[in-house]
């Protein structure tokens, strides 16, 4: 997972396969090297037009062949169709709310992030958040952010295929007030005199993530106030009154009994492909995916056209209804097939994928929006120390020793940890250590993290993170612009130790 190559192969020998000893179901039958080299060398003499077209192909031949094609297509695909949905579920409210706001409206999330919300995977309680899913098919929108007077705050903007083309804020920008210009890919005029910032996105739609450190609670009405004045205002409105709508119709289609990761989940092949077929014409792809292009116009993928799949022979539906299943087993034994360094995974290469679309695929199933490392890394540990997988019903401890704290330029950090990348409600209402909370340090400035299901005693909960309840779980550590060891890996995380 750390260099991006955990699919790089179709061939699906264990190493490749990620599964290890975690062979899962009927995937375990695929590990033969003799079978899984020969699949690869077929689906490469296919890829060449040695074997003639896909419709063309005999026997088990068509439905292998579209069953190891459609993998590599889904994953390209999956951020974008994950995306899509999210924007649904997400904007799916007449007026701004807490946890939803209509397009080109702000969201404004009061304090950290409810176990309950589950739109978004594995979102941070490192921050509070504020969030806009942006339009800009007819024309830009005009964001405006307020001076926070030295509190750490990033404003990210990300296209559809999850790469973020602007960071504005602390690092960059400086805590200060400001304004820019988001414009999609077919606005060609100009800018206000009074606005000098203009970022393009290359999709119809994008996301525009605020975030702003909070020691605790105690920060929240200086936060309220900040977010009140973050405002996105239409090109067409700027320099007049203008007050959002609080009486946009809601698309009746959209599904709010799931959750977007899990109607992605369970989507047929068929169903998936006919929505990325669609979502190509408005967020086009980018001039380096012409190879994909090509593997999907193989199954009679066009972007922007219906993808008719009533004409395709029935061993190629199997073999594309069939590949999603994989490729999530791919997602979950990755985790547990990288190297890690005590136990930490620590990715880099996140926020701009290039043509790197298992890295893009593998962060958008595990923690969609991410920032790119210049704003954060996101070190994250599935064992423990001794390679043992996270469980609810042990006891651990994280310890930090006194020059052992996560560097970072900002300061501020956190560990929280997670259940299938969402938070699980625990007794205390907490969901993170955070740099900034009132934490019991021991004489030499060290730092000890209980994780467990129950209380340490009373001497040590406010040090306590709950985890999960005998239930396998994981854990992240944010840190915010990390500084250069965090970056060159010479900094190491410390293991985390099972106590009992």
């Amino acid at each position: 997972m750390g260099d991006g190559h955990w699919m790089k192969s179709i061939s699906l020998r264990r190493r490749d396969l990620g599964l290890g000893a975690l062979a899962l179901g009927a995937a375990a039958a695929l590990l033969r090297p003799s079978a899984a080299e020969s699949r690869a060398e077929r689906l490469g003499q296919f890829l060449k037009g040695e074997l003639g077209e896909l419709k063309d192909l005999k026997g088990d031949a068509k439905e292998e062949i579209a069953y190891l094609l459609g993998m590599e297509c889904y994953v390209y695909g999956f951020p974008l169709v994950l995306m899509d949905v999210t924007n649904g579920v997400v904007t799916a409210t007449s007026k701004s709310e807490e946890y939803k706001a209509p397009f080109n409206q702000f969201g404004r999330m009061r304090g950290y992030v409810s176990p309950d919300f589950k739109d978004v995977v594995r979102i941070s309680v490192s921050t509070v958040w504020s969030f806009a899913i942006l339009d800009l098919d007819k024309e830009p929108m005009i964001a405006s952010h307020p001076d926070t007077k030295g509190r750490y705050i990033v404003l990210q903007l990300m296209n559809m295929w999850t790469d973020d083309f602007a960071s504005i804020g602390s690092r960059t920008t400086g805590s200060g007030a400001g304004k820019f210009l988001i414009a999609g890919p077919k606005w060609n005029g100009t800018a206000p005199a009074d606005v000098k910032d203009v970022y393009r996105c290359p999709t119809r739609f994008a996301w525009l993530l605020v975030q702003m450190s909070a020691a605790g609670p105690q920060d929240f009405p200086e936060i309220h106030a900040l977010q009140d004045q973050l405002q996105i205002t239409p090109l067409s409105a700027w320099g007049k009154p203008y007050t959002p709508p609080s009486n946009v119709p809601v698309d009746p289609a959209v599904d709010l009994t799931a959750t977007p990761y899990d109607q992605v989940r369970l989507m047929t092949g068929e169903m998936f492909f006919k929505r990325l077929a669609r979502l190509l014409k408005d967020n086009p792809p980018y001039p380096a995916d012409t190879g994909m292009l090509d593997k999907l116009r193989k199954f009679g993928i066009e972007p922007g056209k219906e993808f008719d799949t009533s004409k395709l022979d029935p061993a190629i539906i199997r073999g594309l209804n069939a590949a999603p299943a994989e490729v999530w087993l791919k997602f979950q034994a990755a985790l547990y097939d990288t190297p890690a360094v005590n136990g930490w995974l620590n990715m880099l290469n996140l926020g701009r994928y290039g043509t790197d679309y298992n890295t893009r695929a593998l962060i958008a199933w595990l923690g969609l929006g991410a920032l790119t490392s210049d704003d954060a890394v996101y070190p994250s540990a599935f064992v423990d120390g001794d390679g043992n997988v996270l469980d609810g019903a042990a006891k651990y401890v994280l310890h930090f020793g006194k020059d052992e704290f996560p560097p970072s330029a900002s300061g501020v950090w956190s560990v929280s940890p997670y259940r299938e990348n969402f938070y699980v409600r625990n007794s205390l209402n907490r969901y993170g250590i955070l740099s900034g909370m009132p934490l019991k340090y021991n004489a030499d400035g060290s730092l000890d993290i209980y994780i467990q299901a129950t209380t340490p005693g009373a001497d040590n909960e406010t040090n306590w993170l709950p985890c999960p309840p005998s239930l396998p779980f994981n854990l992240t550590i944010r840190a915010y612009q990390p500084s250069k060891p965090l970056l060159d890996g010479s900094y190491k995380i410390p293991p985390v130790k099972r106590t009992g």
